[in-house]
């Protein structure tokens, strides 16, 4: 402990308001005032994203707004979404952002906006502190790149951009309400009149670029006059005392100080082909109406949901914007609630509000899309999900879907991971007629995307002991995966191959409201992060995001989450002593959990997949054990060392 506060304290050296007004006076002089366009619309490109924007302005009026909205699941397409968007802007940018990592996808959208502040575009870049830019110099250098780019970083731990985990562990002991109030809000908004917000940073794993493991993600773009009310609430977080010039943190304006303005790191990428091309689609209209435009759908009236930076002061009482509005929505339903979220971790309040949904006479059903232990980012997570599974089922009668790792109908382009796809092994007759009897069911598109993913299905090198599972500072969920390099990666697998992991935060009440947002329906949502969500009352929309979450929910991405069978003896007690123990906050070590994971077998007498509840469900449902596709190891002793001691974790997580 004194070596870590030593370590910190020396880290955290002082540094002078007056030596930050010398830092900020540098980063001023060095901006460069030049300006590449002179047109009037900053050379802007041509867009049909854009072009959305001004149909729906012209549609519009004060008593009957009239939006465009699209749903984003593939990853490229959000990417080329992004690039196309940043090239039509004509006079602003605002990017508001937990991760911007120095990747392949973190470079190709810093250089794009970049290249817009010099044409002429003011570009406000916003970015959670704890999962900035790696690099101070890096921060340093796009801080000094041109008049037109601001970057400022919400809620400095320290005042610093970059912690090292000595000063990681000071500020736990020093700070920990301000380690843990994070700004997890994503937002891109274009000229004031497009946007897009919902589960992705900026980093390759968001965007299917990465070669070991890529989220399964969704984001919604919203073009008309919501995109307003989405510009007011970026400006509040701008103008917060908690968002800071990168330079006049200690770290970064003190190497400014002593070294100067570096240059911007050379534009270079891991694979370059990739990110030329998706240049290349990016000025394509054609495509990028195919792809994109062409899919919008057209709605009446949109809400913008937000916590606002006021959700992180002190006295804050009811802050909570976007988790209050989100409950509300889920009392309203009266037939079913449809979830998606990657943690499956509730607060008291969202407890409650289950508990009292399940008392009612007529109660609406509840569906949840979520995270496999062999999927997850958040093992931790995971395993207080999995401790209160009983609790899940049998008093809030969920219907609990788990994501499977290696998902064979998936919105992901494996190909475009960049990952070696080897000539698959002669596959065993069973999996033979599995693959023949799922290729009949899907489209022409779907089955060439399952034929890549089944290419990796059958890779058997074994992945334990593997160490690219991978860069906990990287990842996104919960504030202690900064405190350890290898505390929360995925666990390993038994058979390798590009992992897929669930991200995407949607829900559907009704199939007549639809919300895409950031919110994992989680402690750290009500208390402490702040959140955003686009609500839809509009029954094309809703039945359009129900669909996407189905597919995800279907027996060849999902596995199914139901009470095992009941032992032959002492059945009763078993299920006692289990609860007795669910309901200890430590000492959790009953080894026999209430649920398992099922897999459908499907088969004459059972032609479609079925809910747990329905009677015919356990005569078309095998058991696959409490951790599919996992190898065990340590992470399996863990994992349940977590469910034992981990309970009071629940809010950070």
């Amino acid at each position: 402990m004194a070596a870590v506060a030593l370590l910190a304290v020396s880290g955290c050296a002082s540094f002078s308001n007056a030596k930050r007004d010398r830092a900020t006076e540098l980063v001023a002089q060095a901006r460069s005032q030049q300006i590449d366009c002179h047109e009037p619309d900053a050379c802007a490109r041509p867009s049909p994203l854009r072009e959305l924007a001004a149909r729906a302005f012209a549609e519009s009026t004060p008593e009957a707004p009239r939006h465009y909205a699209l749903i984003i699941d593939r990853g490229p397409d959000a990417l080329l979404a992004r690039i196309n968007l940043i090239r039509s802007a004509t006079t602003t940018i605002d990017v508001q952002t937990y991760i911007f990592d120095e990747d392949d996808a973190g470079r190709l959208v810093l250089d794009e906006l970049l290249s817009a502040a010099r044409r002429g575009v003011r570009v406000r870049l916003l970015i959670d502190q704890l999962s900035a830019l790696k690099h101070v110099d890096t921060l340093a250098a796009v801080s000094a790149a041109h008049a037109n780019f601001e970057m400022r970083l919400y809620s400095p731990v320290l005042g610093r951009a970059r912690i090292t985990y000595p000063q990681y562990a000071w500020a736990v002991v020093c700070c920990w309400s301000r380690l843990n109030q994070r700004m997890h809000t994503k937002l891109m908004l274009v000229d004031g009149a497009v946007g897009i917000t919902g589960g992705r940073n900026y980093q390759d794993d968001y965007y299917d670029w990465d070669d070991e493991y890529n989220f399964r993600d969704r984001d919604l773009l919203v073009a008309g006059p919501v995109a307003h009310e989405m510009a007011a609430d970026f400006t509040l977080f701008w103008n917060d005392r908690r968002s800071v010039p990168a330079e006049r943190l200690t770290d970064v304006g003190g190497s400014l100080l002593k070294n100067g303005v570096p240059p911007l790191p050379q534009l270079t990428f891991e694979r370059p082909q990739r990110a030329e091309a998706m240049r290349r689609d990016a000025d394509d209209a054609t495509l990028v109406r195919s792809r994109l435009a062409d899919h919008a759908l057209q709605v009446g009236e949109v809400r913008y949901i937000s916590d606002t930076p006021e959700k992180h002061r002190a006295d804050a009482q009811s802050a909570a914007v976007a988790s209050d509005s989100l409950r509300g929505l889920i009392e309203s339903a009266q037939q079913e609630v449809l979830m998606q979220t990657p943690y499956l971790v509730l607060s008291d309040a969202a407890q409650d509000m289950f508990r009292q949904l399940r008392q009612r006479p007529n109660r609406p059903r509840v569906i949840i899309s979520t995270n496999s232990l062999a999927a997850t980012d958040a093992f931790i997570a995971y395993a207080l999900s999995y401790k209160y599974k009983r609790r899940y089922l049998r008093e809030f009668g969920f219907n609990i879907f788990e994501y499977k790792p290696f998902p064979l109908d998936a919105p992901i382009d494996i190909a475009a991971t960049g990952a070696p796809l080897p000539e698959p092994e002669p596959p065993a007759a069973e999996a033979s007629v599995e693959a023949q009897e799922l290729s009949q069911e899907l489209s022409q598109e779907s089955r060439q995307q399952t034929h890549r993913e089944l290419r990796q299905q059958y890779d058997r090198r074994s992945v334990v002991g593997r160490d690219h599972y991978r860069r906990a500072l990287s990842r996104e969920g919960t504030v202690l995966r900064a405190g350890s390099s290898k505390a929360n990666w995925p666990v390993p697998l038994k058979r390798a191959g590009v992992r897929i992991g669930m991200h995407a935060k949607s829900l559907v009440i009704d199939e007549r409201i639809g919300v895409v947002g950031t919110h994992n329906f989680d402690p750290r949502g009500d208390h402490y992060n702040t959140e955003s969500a686009v609500v839809i009352e509009d029954e094309t929309f809703a039945k359009a995001l129900a669909a996407s979450i189905h597919r995800d929910i279907a027996p060849a991405n999902s596995w199914v989450i139901a009470r095992r069978d009941k032992p032959p003896v002492f059945s009763g007690l078993d299920y006692s002593v289990g609860k007795m123990f669910e309901a200890m906050p430590v000492f959790d070590f009953w080894p026999v959990r209430y649920a398992t994971s099922y897999e459908f077998v499907p088969g004459p007498a059972c032609p479609q997949p079925l809910l747990p509840s329905d009677p015919g469900f356990r005569a078309c449902y095998r058991p696959v054990g409490d951790f599919p596709e996992v190898d065990l190891g340590l992470k399996g002793l863990t994992t349940r060392i977590f469910t034992a001691f981990g309970a009071g974790l629940a809010p950070i997580l």
